[in-house]
């Protein structure tokens, strides 16, 4: 397929830029605010083989995707991405794709000793691991599986060994962890580590959502500067969802992620295709947009082009800045479907 220079926006002028793949929607954590143990049990039904995208399936809509939507970054998500068989074959199929600048993956980090040399070797470029607090007793019941805090600090030393950039997530919950704050912020700061703290969210309908459990971006910067001072500094690239802040006299950063207290929507440019191939335009949608079926058909390039188009031109999405209690109680596509 021949490049083409092309640029579509939806209805609010906003581009695609940004496309985040599910590869599995299975996990083997159950945390809280994601996947509960309670829902998510061994009698889930979870996405059979026939059910779930190839990896060839995959890479030709990616290249659609970057070659005639305007597609410049992937992210491989889950699920636990790294539960996906030869994830690293994948990998490899997206970075010969002209015309993609950037691969990263989310992960919870506990796989990544077993696969970081080889996802690295494939093209994967930066990583995003997740870790809630340092404590074991705290991240044991976040996690739903009593793993260890050492589990995912060696995912995250294997992963900079191998040369793959790290940043660590850490989802702020009211009465759950926000006195690991500072804790992580001194740690990784030490460990020279970008830190990104994300609001609670009401993603999928699952885990409960409260307002009232949301530690807000404000807040979280306040007990920071309090013991570190931090200053504002500029976004890296029109889009990116976090707010950026350095410790002042330094060049040690950290980002908060705020779709709560601080919608984003405004900016946002990126779509998420489930590992069943359902199209969604919003973190927060209530239903997608099926590709797999018009993928498994007769269709040209150019006639899916066209359908994706037309999902991206249509997209009025603007769920962070309209949320409302009455909102919250619709139904919602769970994170674990469509990653974070």
């Amino acid at each position: 397929m021949k490049q083409k220079e092309q640029t579509i926006f939806d209805h609010f002028n906003r581009p695609l830029r940004d496309l985040r793949i599910s590869v599995t929607d299975k996990c083997n954590f159950r945390c809280s605010y994601c996947m509960p143990a309670e829902i998510f049990g061994p009698d889930y039904p979870f996405l059979k083989r026939e059910e779930l995208l190839s990896f060839e399936e995959i890479v030709r809509l990616t290249e659609i995707f970057v070659h005639s939507l305007g597609v410049q970054k992937i992210r491989i998500t889950g699920g636990e991405p790294l539960m996906r068989r030869n994830l690293q074959d994948l990998i490899r199929m997206i970075n010969e794709i002209d015309g993609l600048d950037d691969i990263a993956m989310t992960t919870n980090g506990s796989l990544l000793p077993k696969y970081a040399e080889e996802l690295k070797e494939a093209g994967l470029k930066r990583v995003s691991i997740s870790l809630d607090s340092l404590s074991d007793e705290i991240f044991g019941k976040i996690n739903g599986r009593g793993v260890t805090v050492q589990t995912v600090l060696d995912g995250i030393d294997a992963a900079a060994r191998a040369g793959i950039k790290v940043k660590i997530n850490m989802v702020v919950k009211r009465g759950m962890n926000e006195n690991e704050i500072i804790p992580m912020a001194k740690f990784f700061r030490e460990k020279g580590h970008i830190l990104r703290f994300i609001e609670y969210m009401d993603v999928g309908n699952t885990n409960q959502w409260k307002l009232d459990e949301v530690y807000p971006k404000k807040q979280i910067i306040e007990d920071i500067n309090a013991v570190m001072p931090l200053e504002p500094i500029d976004p890296n690239y029109t889009g990116e969802v976090a707010s950026r802040y350095r410790y002042v006299g330094s060049n040690d950063e950290i980002g908060v992620i705020s779709s709560v207290s601080d919608a984003f929507c405004s900016s946002c440019n990126r779509a998420r295709l489930s590992a069943s191939g359902m199209l969604y335009t919003c973190l927060f949608s209530s239903k997608g947009h099926d590709i797999r079926e018009p993928l498994r058909s007769d269709l040209s390039d150019d006639e899916l082009t066209t359908l994706l188009q037309n999902v991206w031109s249509g997209r009025k999405d603007r769920y962070s800045e309209e949320r409302s209690v009455a909102s919250k109680h619709r139904k919602k596509i769970e994170m674990s479907h469509i990653g974070g």
